[in-house]
């Protein structure tokens, strides 16, 4: 573990641009940008197209560790170079931020209101490869639809079941039990799986380093209690579905969660935009994110 990435990650000032969007959802996140499905004719060349829109950010002047914590990348995205170094090399050393790796394969059929995370066999290879590339921490997401506390018990287990090997690699594992924003019984839910946490928590021994990333929750500060156990590095919030406008409302009234945002974060970027235009709406984005992550 790099002690001076730790230092960042658990009091620096900022927040951490999520910069993962997978297989699945990369279709999605280029028809956003400007691009749709036709030009290209397999997943390398759609891969190709998404690494050139990864690289615009992460290389644009707004794109700083004044504002940014971290980053979180793709497995793609992390065997790929920017300038010529590996992708993870050139967040730390040419810009101070933190490089961090999507590891989950996608979610599972709902069962019990939730959806767990499918079955990482290569997860060993994957953890072994993340550390070869000078990864921090890992991230991985499942989703809890319904108040179900059998389903929620299900995937906090399974959370921390595959942090604990995470952490054995020497890796900061980021938790992500995503409440969906349209949980009909949203608040209690997110009570029901806070308790869960906390039950494995404190089991941990305090050495351990874990992080959380959770939906911005229905009743503010609702885990301020979660942020001071000392296992805890940071508590992140996804934008889930909000607009940037709504996520940065409800996050700045949540003290100490700051943003972990991807749709949020990249909403108004286009892959016609000149550079100027393009740096400066990727600018006033981070302006907003963070100063509602610092509030």
């Amino acid at each position: 573990m790099n002690e001076e990435q730790l230092k960042r990650m658990e009091s620096g000032k900022g927040f951490i641009a999520a910069l993962d969007q997978s297989g699945g959802s990369t279709p999605k996140a280029l028809k956003t940008y400007g691009i749709d499905s036709s030009a290209w004719h397999n997943d390398e060349e759609m891969f190709d197209i998404v690494h050139q829109m990864r690289t615009r950010i992460i290389t644009s002047p707004s794109f700083t560790s004044e504002h940014i914590l971290a980053a979180i990348l793709f497995e793609n995205t992390m065997n790929r170079t920017i300038d010529g170094m590996p992708t993870a090399d050139y967040l730390w050393q040419r810009k101070g931020i933190v490089p961090i790796l999507k590891v989950d394969k996608g979610l599972a059929e709902e069962k019990d209101g939730v959806q767990l995370m499918k079955p990482m066999p290569q997860l060993e290879e994957l953890l072994d490869s993340a550390v070869k590339h000078h990864i921090f921490g890992t991230k991985m997401r499942s989703v809890i639809h319904e108040a179900n506390s059998k389903g929620i018990k299900d995937i906090i287990d399974q959370q921390f079941e595959v942090g604990m090997k995470i952490g054995h690699h020497g890796l900061v594992p980021i938790l992500e039990p995503e409440v969906d924003i349209h949980c009909p019984e949203k608040e209690k839910a997110e009570e029901l799986m806070k308790a869960e946490i906390m039950k494995h928590l404190k089991d941990l021994p305090k050495e351990c380093k874990l992080m959380f990333k959770v939906t911005i929750p229905s009743v503010d500060n609702f885990y301020s209690d979660l942020m001071q156990d000392p296992r805890v590095v940071r508590v992140v919030a996804l934008s889930g579905g909000y607009s940037q406008a709504e996520a940065n409302e409800k996050l700045a009234r949540n003290h100490g969660l700051i943003a972990s945002f991807s749709r949020a974060l990249a909403q108004d970027l286009r892959v016609n935009q000149t550079d100027a235009e393009f740096n400066a709406t990727l600018k006033d984005a981070i302006d907003k994110i963070y100063a509602a992550s610092i509030a």
